[in-house]
């Protein structure tokens, strides 16, 4: 994401149950939204994917199931938000109510989007594509956002081990910025600072501990027979090179988990050993190391008849009205002496 600068990035087919938000440790922020039910089977599933800035303007999101998901961001026109609307639509194969029920929800969820803001629809509609768009020239082709839109190109650079390539658009500058206060701009000093440090004294390449040299070569080879696939000049050599790929993503997985199982292997070694000489900082150094971070999504704040919030504003607001109802209470009538 930060390789070609997106502020937004829509993800569909993530396969993950419920719906929550997560902040990355590198500063992103991930609203995911899937199957409702507790045991529910890791099928399609939706995302969006916010930068910092992006992060920054969110005024709020809905999860819709695990089809579509919508996140609000304010813009730099006062009263005008822009929505961006992930979907994942059910393939041509799909029982026909499937289909007419997830395309019903999809128009009733544009339809609530008022009509002076910027609506942006980003999918994977399992749909066929061409150049005709007589009918539909306000919402898609050459003329949906012409005022806006920039630019339009397909990123097959991108190695995510899928068959698939992101549709990357360049739009305005809509987002708004938050206003900037002392903290903000010493945040921008020292970003400035870092950063040119960074690119003249250049950083060390961080990657999980436990892999090895040799799967990180599996993977180099990976990314070049994907770059061979942009560059094949035939359909037969196309072929021939998306094979070759799929073997090597089977080789890059294989390994990674031959290596991840070495190096848990060698920390219950470790572990064992600290256990029996008594050496307790060690023992609980590697028992951490075992443990790994765990990172609680954050859930939607609830109304009182539990109901999801999706306003931010809302949110702040119910959690005021839940603290005075917890502390504000009355004295008691005989207090105990103590």
């Amino acid at each position: 994401m930060r390789s070609y600068n997106l502020a937004v990035l829509g993800i569909s087919e993530t396969c993950w149950t419920q719906a929550g938000q997560r902040r990355l440790n590198t500063g992103e922020m991930l609203l995911y939204s899937g199957h409702e039910e507790k045991n529910a089977p890791h099928t399609q599933g939706v995302a969006l994917m916010l930068s910092k800035v992006a992060r920054n303007a969110l005024v709020g999101w809905e999860f819709h199931g695990s089809r579509i998901t919508k996140a609000s961001f304010k813009t730099k026109k006062e009263g005008i938000k822009m929505n961006v609307i992930q979907c994942y639509a059910p393939t041509n194969d799909s029982n026909d109510d499937i289909k007419d029920q997830s395309y019903e929800r999809l128009q009733s969820i544009i339809e609530k989007c008022s009509r002076k803001d910027l609506t942006i629809l980003m999918r994977d509609l399992n749909a066929k594509v061409g150049i005709d768009n007589t009918g539909y020239e306000d919402i898609m082709g050459r003329h949906g956002l012409i005022g806006t839109m920039g630019d339009v190109r397909t990123k097959k650079g991108a190695d995510i081990a899928s068959d698939h390539h992101p549709v990357v658009a360049t739009l305005q500058d809509l987002l708004k910025e938050e206003e900037t206060t002392t903290e903000d701009n010493w945040k921008c000093i020292k970003e400035a600072l870092t950063s040119t440090c960074q690119e003249v004294l250049r950083l060390k390449k961080h990657h999980k501990e436990w892999i090895s040299i040799e799967t990180l070569n599996r993977i180099k080879e990976r990314k070049n027979t994907k770059t061979a696939i942009k560059n094949s000049q035939t359909r037969a050599e196309k072929v021939q090179i998306q094979a070759e790929y799929i073997e090597a993503n089977k080789q890059v997985k294989k390994s990674i988990r031959t290596d991840k199982k070495k190096y848990v292997q060698e920390l219950s070694t470790t572990a064992e050993k600290a256990a029996r000489e008594g050496n307790m900082k060690q023992l609980y150094d590697t028992t951490r190391k075992l443990a790994g971070k765990y990172s609680k999504p954050e859930r939607p704040v609830k109304d009182k008849e539990g109901r999801p919030i999706t306003e931010i504003q809302e949110q702040r607001n119910r959690w005021v009205e839940y603290f005075e109802e917890l502390l504000n209470r009355p004295a008691p009538m005989n207090p105990p002496d103590i």
